[in-house]
């Protein structure tokens, strides 16, 4: 049976474009595996309104580019943010497509919750300011280092700030509801140790509102894991496609 096709969602002042270390040693690994890292609307090649933004918008963006692409089964991933957004790709696709899902240091609220109900740390001020102004905002340099770079070299942080764009203040500010999300589907947790963005209990704490998560794996590193150890990252997806073939 051939491998089920990745998808990878990004996360919050990200692009699709913060896949691409790991996009390349994927294909070194395996070249015969179809991925694609998707732009949310307002990022990339994907047009979009930040100012107007809601999850829903960002779940048919997705399932959108999954057909565009054609794919057929599929692993899907999703990064920090893509915690309110990759649940509802999994809902609209259901279980018939999506063999497994995959988040990474993702925020997910409790249900009925909102990105900011759970937000602690340094993010946690300029996601409030901006969810209460409702103008599209981008988090400052040296908070974005703070938070996203920990462990980086100089060369990974260079290339990390580099690829940060205005974030939406809306998503973090909208309620979630996984009410029709399919609980077959299996479900995987990579827990980044030395997180500054989302901590090792505020990551325990989305795991038990999604509920269902089977298998937990540890990696030591920062929140933009795919900027400092793309390679270890690759190896994890590449696997769990690997169990799902």
């Amino acid at each position: 049976m051939a491998l089920p096709d990745l998808v990878l969602v990004h996360g919050g002042e990200h692009a699709g474009d913060c896949w691409d270390l790991v996009i390349d040693e994927l294909h070194r690994q395996t070249p015969e595996l179809r991925v694609l890292a998707v732009d949310l609307p307002g990022r990339g090649r994907t047009p979009g309104d930040l100012a107007t933004a809601t999850i829903g918008e960002w779940v048919d963006s997705v399932v959108a580019d999954i057909d565009r692409e054609k794919l057929g089964d599929i692993v899907i991933v999703g990064h920090s943010m893509a915690g309110v957004t990759v649940p509802g790709v999994v809902a609209k696709l259901g279980a018939a497509r999506v063999r497994e899902m995959v988040l990474v240091s993702a925020f997910v609220p409790r249900q009925g919750e909102a990105i900011v109900d759970t937000l602690g740390g340094p993010l946690a001020i300029f996601a409030r300011w901006a969810a209460r102004g409702g103008r599209p905002f981008k988090v400052p340099r040296a908070a974005a280092q703070y938070a996203f770079c920990n462990g980086m070299t100089k060369e990974q942080r260079r290339l990390t700030l580099s690829k940060l764009y205005r974030e939406s203040a809306r998503i973090p500010a909208q309620p979630v509801d996984r009410s029709d999300f399919p609980e077959d589907v299996p479900r995987t947790w990579v827990l980044t140790t030395r997180d500054r963005a989302l901590s090792k209990k505020s990551q325990q704490a989305s795991i038990a509102a999604l509920g269902g998560v089977q298998d937990v794996i540890p990696i030591d590193a920062c929140h933009d894991v795919m900027f400092s150890h793309p390679e270890k990252l690759a190896h994890i997806l590449l696997e769990r496609c690997r169990q799902r073939q």
